[in-house]
């Protein structure tokens, strides 16, 4: 017999964590002022998918009616989402560090020109240069353990929600 409390309070701590973490990187850029490169914005997509289907999975699991499987395969979708977030971060760490060459969209002169506006003459943020740290780790290496953290809580979660069919609380 599957306990929804456990999957549900599952999708709410991964929620919270994922609100948590992206209300950080938000409040960093508007009240720091530290800003983001295109490798800091890319790794915001995989919170902005995230939150609402956990936020929805928790609210599903609070009816008697859960249906398991779409809960589950939610669950996947944010596991999934959120450790390719994870690699996404790894990179991002490894430019920085110097290990690896960042995507030109992250060195200067970068954008498109013609017909669409020139963003050849915005501010480029280089993905390589770092603007924080804290323990020794970057924005982009919290950012790669606390999505690896996420992927690991919607992973239990999809755990738990094998067993019997039938749902109790």
């Amino acid at each position: 017999m599957i306990k929804t409390n456990s999957v549900r309070e599952l999708a709410l701590n991964a929620f919270l964590i994922a609100l948590a973490t992206i209300t950080a990187a938000w409040a960093f850029e508007i009240i720091g002022g530290y800003k983001p490169c295109a490798l800091c914005l890319q790794q915001r997509w995989a919170y902005y998918f995230s939150l609402p289907v956990l936020g929805l999975i928790w609210i599903r699991m609070t009816t008697q009616q859960a249906d398991l499987d779409v809960v589950r395969w939610g669950l996947i979708a944010v596991t999934i989402a959120m450790a390719i977030n994870a690699g996404m971060g790894f990179y991002h760490s490894g430019v920085e560090w110097g290990w690896f060459e960042g995507p030109a969209a992250c060195s200067s002169g970068a954008g498109l020109s013609g017909g669409l506006p020139d963003l050849s003459k915005a501010t480029v943020i280089n993905c390589s240069d770092v603007q924080w740290r804290m323990l020794g780790l970057s924005f982009a290496g919290w950012n790669m353990v606390i999505s690896a953290l996420i992927a690991g809580v919607a992973a239990l979660g999809v755990k738990r929600t094998y067993g019997s069919s039938s749902v109790s609380q």
